[in-house]
């Protein structure tokens, strides 16, 4: 059984159990400045490992850019 989630918009496909921790590894995106919104609410860095994805969730995964 697969996980459907949409991330930014787009449909995606994931295996259980996840994680929004394992998803930024999936994503590629671990140790940046994120932020993740989760069913329009904020998921605070420190619950990334506890969060549990479940099938349908919709996310919003922002990454941090630096410049000048």
């Amino acid at each position: 059984m697969e996980l459907l989630l949409k991330v930014n918009g787009a449909d995606r496909r994931f295996s259980p159990p996840l994680t929004v921790e394992k998803l930024l590894g999936e994503l590629g995106v671990e140790g940046k400045r994120i932020a993740i919104e989760r069913n329009g609410e904020i998921v605070p860095r420190s619950r990334y490992a506890q969060t549990e994805l479940a099938n349908g969730d919709r996310l919003e995964v922002v990454v941090a850019v630096g410049g000048g």
